[in-house]
């Protein structure tokens, strides 16, 4: 029986109520492993494109959406180990520290995570953007493997692409939090609200809730705008409600004549 393809001009179409949400494990382990090993996959569902051949937003695939690659690393020189990830507009940079996958079975290393984000422009005055890339490859182990069984089964042909230069590539649009937004609102083009925690702080006179008409009571205020007709008066000058309210008296307000 013939395998279904999910991938249609280098864009993935899943049937409706399908998902593709594989663990790094699996995309190492499932996927990349077989790749690399010529081995048959579990699905027809990632497509080969070089990522650096095009700017992240004009790869094959919904830019709302996690994309999926296998992609081969191009060496920046001759001699090198470094790989050449420049694109047209930009280049992608690696930041932090290479994470290793391991078995969720027997803690065994089989490849590792490398994130890198992508900057606008010419290297070392790129502009940071929020696209990111999650690129895996498998660990050394797993390539020597890989290299034996490429010398035994070798033949008289050329080699295209070695299969240990294989790489899954894993881009998304980092999505920005709302909590900056909130705290700055932006009001026209260049002026925007000050944060509420910026501001000075707010006091509430709970004792306006009760029937106050016949002590003559008025709502305070800590606002320097404030008339300046009455003034107030109270046996102690605390914040705590508890100790103001154990008073021989309510605090009370004296109209100046």
């Amino acid at each position: 029986m013939e395998k279904l393809s999910f991938v249609k001009n280098g864009v993935l179409r899943l049937p409706p109520g399908f998902r593709f949400h594989p663990t790094d494990e699996e995309l190492v382990v499932q996927y990349l492993k077989r790749k690399v090993f010529a081995c048959p996959l579990p699905a027809s569902i990632i497509p080969e494109v070089d990522v650096c051949k095009s700017d992240p937003w004009d790869l094959p695939g919904d830019l709302e959406q996690e994309r999926y690659f296998f992609s081969t690393r191009e060496a920046k020189y001759p001699n090198g180990n470094r790989s050449n990830r420049a694109t047209g507009s930009g280049y992608w940079k690696a930041t932090g520290i290479d994470k290793q996958i391991v078995t969720s079975k027997g803690n065994q290393a089989v490849g590792m995570k490398k994130t890198l984000v992508f900057y606008r422009g010419k290297p070392p005055h790129g502009t940071r953007t929020d696209w990111i890339m999650h690129e895996y490859r498998l660990a050394s182990t797993e390539t020597t493997a890989c290299n034996a069984l490429k010398n035994k089964n070798s033949t008289q042909g050329p080699v295209v692409v070695p299969m240990e230069n294989w790489v899954l590539c894993r881009i998304f649009l980092k999505k920005r939090g709302t909590k900056n937004e909130e705290e700055n609102i932006q009001v026209g083009n260049d002026n925007r609200l000050p944060k509420l925690r910026a501001t000075e702080p707010v006091f509430y006179d709970f004792m306006t809730k009760e029937k106050t008409t016949d002590l003559n009571l008025a709502p305070s205020s800590s606002s320097s705008g404030s008339s300046g007709i009455t003034e107030e008066v109270s046996c102690n000058e605390s914040d705590d409600h508890e100790e103001s309210s154990s008073c021989n008296s309510f605090p009370y307000v004296r109209r100046k004549p």
